[in-house]
This record gives structure tokens, sequence and C-alpha cells, in this order.
């Protein structure tokens, strides 16, 4: 009793103490001893009273030192951490960011009147809630919204995710952030993929070191890139249409992009866009993919409403690609492609068809890519493979005296 009486009347003496850091010590004191507390009630209300009485001080650095002790608490009194809310900046930013007795409700009546600070306070709490999030990101401020993109953790919905790709479509470093969640919209991924596509086209170094066809026909296979890898994975836009239906829609699916997807071996994706096309069920194209006969696969890309001659093609296409794996093989896509072009060269002796024509084209750009990376690659192996036996022989020539170095 005695050790208590004495505590009591230190932390008295600090609490009526002319100076402020010796009343900021009375104020942690006071908030530790409240969180700790399991003694009687009138105890606890009295510490309650306590905690109040330092909410009036004079002195920003006693307010704070009782903010600090409270900051962390679940424990905390929610009205005193509501009207530290109300208190200067540095203590109103800290509450805002961290204590967890904080409701969505009472930083959204907020958000009118705080300032950027305030709201990046919000923006780093430990838990950041959807619709906090999103009327966060509806005042479109570039550090805010930066921030926020960059959490992963944070979900966005893909309201949110519209309004903020309308917003900041021509800003890089937003896209990136964008760009780099898995949780982007397919319609937004591919929307900023061509935004990108259209940036690059812009920039001196990129005019100036590749010739406007070639950077053409580059950006053209990265557009039909995009849109056939994105689309090879299970996704829905905001109304629930699946990426294929909704491509369909905005008239994106051509030839080409067909095309792209089976040389690539972007099946799910081909697969869901003959789907809708032909409106079958999407089990039954896949079986048809996989064992379909030719004149199977020809009713199923009528219903599809392609011409013969681009139905026949894929019908080849298919027929081959069910050999090998043309996910991951560019060996096995550069033999098919240069197989297919060589047969339709012969068939129509030079001479092909206007209707198949952007079909060709496309084979013939595809052509060119494919052998460039399969020489890289056996030009890679081959240097791997001979790099000892080569070594070995500068090293033989050099201890005969063969090998003269210039000095450096």
């Amino acid at each position: 009793m005695r050790a208590f009486m004495i505590g009591y009347d230190e932390f008295f003496e600090l609490s009526q103490s002319a100076d402020s850091e010796k009343r900021g010590i009375a104020a942690h004191l006071a908030a530790t001893a409240y969180l700790r507390h399991d003694g009687p009630a009138d105890e606890h209300a009295a510490l309650y009273a306590a905690l109040f009485g330092f909410l009036e001080d004079r002195s920003v650095k006693v307010r704070a030192a009782l903010a600090y002790g409270l900051l962390h608490a679940e424990e905390a009194p929610r009205a005193l951490m509501l009207a530290l809310l109300h208190d200067s900046s540095i203590i109103s930013r800290a509450v805002l960011q961290y204590s967890p007795v904080l409701l969505d409700a009472d930083m959204l009546s907020l958000l009118p009147g705080l300032e950027l600070e305030g709201l990046l306070a919000i923006a780093h709490r430990e838990r950041l809630s959807e619709r906090l999030a999103a009327r966060l990101l509806a005042l479109k401020q570039r550090p805010l919204t930066l921030h926020i993109v960059q959490r992963l953790d944070v979900p966005l919905g893909s309201e949110s995710q519209t309004a903020t790709v309308a917003h900041f479509a021509e800003d890089a470093q937003i896209r990136g952030a964008l760009l780099a969640r898995p949780d982007l919209v397919p319609s937004l991924r591919l929307q900023l993929v061509e935004r990108v596509g259209e940036a690059l086209r812009d920039l001196r170094v990129v005019k100036g070191s590749v010739a406007p066809d070639r950077l053409n026909r580059m950006l053209r296979n990265a557009v039909d890139a995009a849109v056939a890898t994105i689309g090879d994975l299970p996704n829905t836009d905001a109304r629930g249409l699946s990426y294929a239906a909704s491509m369909i829609e905005q008239d994106r699916i051509s030839t080409r992009v067909l095309l792209h997807a089976l040389v690539h071996g972007q099946v799910l994706f081909f697969a869901n866009c003959c789907a809708e096309l032909s409106g079958t069920p999407s089990g039954k194209v896949f079986a048809l993919l996989e064992t379909g006969s030719r004149a199977a696969l020809n009713a199923l890309f009528s219903r599809c409403s392609l011409s013969p001659a681009v139905r026949n093609i894929l019908a080849r296409l298919i027929a081959h690609a069910r050999q090998v794996d043309l996910s991951d093989d560019l060996a096995a896509r550069h033999y098919i492609v240069t197989a297919l072009t060589e047969e339709l060269i012969a068939e129509h002796d030079g001479d092909i068809p206007e209707n198949l024509s952007e079909a060709f084209a496309y084979l013939s750009e595809q052509n060119a890519v494919l052998a460039r990376q399969a020489a890289k690659g056996v030009m890679m192996a081959f240097a791997s493979q001979t790099d000892a036996g080569l070594g070995g022989q500068i090293e033989c020539h050099s201890q005969a005296g063969r090998l003269a170095l210039p000095a450096a």
C-alpha cells in the first residue's frame, strides 16, 4: 500500500509539473496503466478520467505522449482516439495510420476535409478495406492513387480499377503498378498494354532506331500476343462476361488473333473464342479440338462464321498441334508454321488468293520471327557445347607460341 501511494504521489507530481516533458511522461504512464489495468472498476474509471485530463493539456508534447501510449492498442478508449483525430496534424496523422479502434465510417466522414498527408496516412494503414480504398481512389490524387495501387494486399473493385485507368492511363508509373496487380480486370489490362505500345511508338529513341514498318509489325504482334495471353487464364469482366465474350463484343477477335492463339499454344483462349462465336458449350469445343475429325472441326468453325479458307487453315494447324506442346516448344512452332506456309504456297502455285491474304501474311511474319528465335536457341546450345573444346584449342595454340595477343 505504501509503495502504491509513493508511486501515485510521484505520478501526481509529474502530472502537475510546469515542465511539459514531465507531464508527457505522466500521460504515457497513465495510458500504459489504463491498458494494463485489471483491478477494481473505480480504479479503471479514475484512469479513464486521467486520460481525458491529459487530453486537455495545452502542450502538444503531452497530448502526443498520450496518443503514443494508446496508438496501437485495441483497448484504447474510442472516444479519446476520436478526439485525437482533431488534434494537431502530427497526432491526427499518427492516429489515422495506426489506431485499430477506428472504423471505416470514422475515416470516411473525415475524407472531405483531409489534406494529402492525412489521406496518405489512411492509405498506409496495415489493413485497408475495399470500400475505403475505393473512396480514396475516387479523389484522384496521384501520390495517393500510386500508393494504393501498389499495395497488392488491398482489394480493388472493378469500378475503381476502371475509373483509375480512365484517369491515369497516361501515367507510366501508375500504369506499371496497375499491370503488376494480379486482380486487374482483363479488358483493362489489354487497354493498358495497348497504351504502353502507343507510348513506345512515340519515343524518339524508338522511332530513331527502328524502321516504321518493322515497328508497326512488332507492336501489332505484341498486341496480338497480349490479347491471347490475357485470355489464356479463366477470367470475367465486371458484368460477368468472359474475356473472350468481351473481346468478341468489342470486335477484337480477328483471324490473326485466332492463329496467334493456336500457334503459341494458348488453347484455352482459342477454345473460349470458338465456344462464344459458335454458341457451343466449352466442354464440347475442347473435346473437338483434342480428338475431333476434320469434318467436325470444319462444322465448328462454320458455326463461328469463319470463311472456308480460314477453316481449312485452322483445321490443318490443329492437326499439327496435336502432336506437340506449342505453349513452350519454340522449335515445334517454327516447324509447324513453316510447314503450313509451304503447303499453302504449293497448293496455290505461289498465287495466294485474297481470302487467305490475312492468314498468309500472319504466318509469313511469324515464320520470320520464329526463325530468328530458333536460330538464337541453336547458337546458344552450340556455344555451350563447344566452349570447352574451343578453350582447349586456344590454350594449346598459346603454349605452342602460335597465338600472339596484342598488348592492351
